[in-house]
């Protein structure tokens, strides 16, 4: 097991419109979906590597709103909102982010024999053109993200 209790780190697959990652965490299930739920957790992990989050708005609950400004590494500042679709504890979250980039994400936890199977997709909703600017830093992006989340879960375990 490497540092992070992450046993299955996969690469992203980019489809035309869309962005997967899975990743198994050497955790249960009810932990990560618990740090995808409760604001304190989020706010270590969310977002790329050297980014931080300043939470506006946290309503975690089927049409609540999730409003924040990510904090890029350079000093620019990402205003973000997203509308929370759905939420079925411990086994799926939908997540419409609302500002550019446009996307439907759907994060599914699978219990594994007390480990933990994600399974992140988002769905775009721009043209194929723009998709093809934003996969450039939307893919990494969302991978480190995974590697945090990873990180913290390997610090709660």
């Amino acid at each position: 097991m490497n540092q992070d209790n992450t046993t299955n780190h996969s690469k992203a697959q980019v489809g035309d419109r869309e962005i997967v990652i899975n990743r198994i965490f050497d955790v249960p299930r009810e932990l990560v979906f618990e740090a995808w739920t409760r604001e304190e957790y989020l706010s270590k992990w969310w977002g790329p590597r050297g980014f931080t989050i300043t939470f506006q708005k946290f309503e975690m609950r089927p049409g609540g709103t999730w409003q924040f400004i990510m904090h890029g590494p350079d000093g620019v500042d990402f205003p973000n909102t997203n509308i929370f679709v759905e939420i079925t504890k411990p086994e799926r979250i939908v997540i419409k982010h609302d500002v550019f980039p446009h996307f439907l994400a759907t994060a599914t936890f699978e219990e594994l024999d007390g480990k933990t199977k994600l399974t992140y997709r988002t769905v775009f909703e721009e043209t194929a053109e723009v998709f093809d600017k934003v996969k450039t830093y939307a893919a990494p992006g969302t991978e480190e993200t995974m590697d945090r989340l990873g990180e913290l879960l390997a610090s709660m375990s």
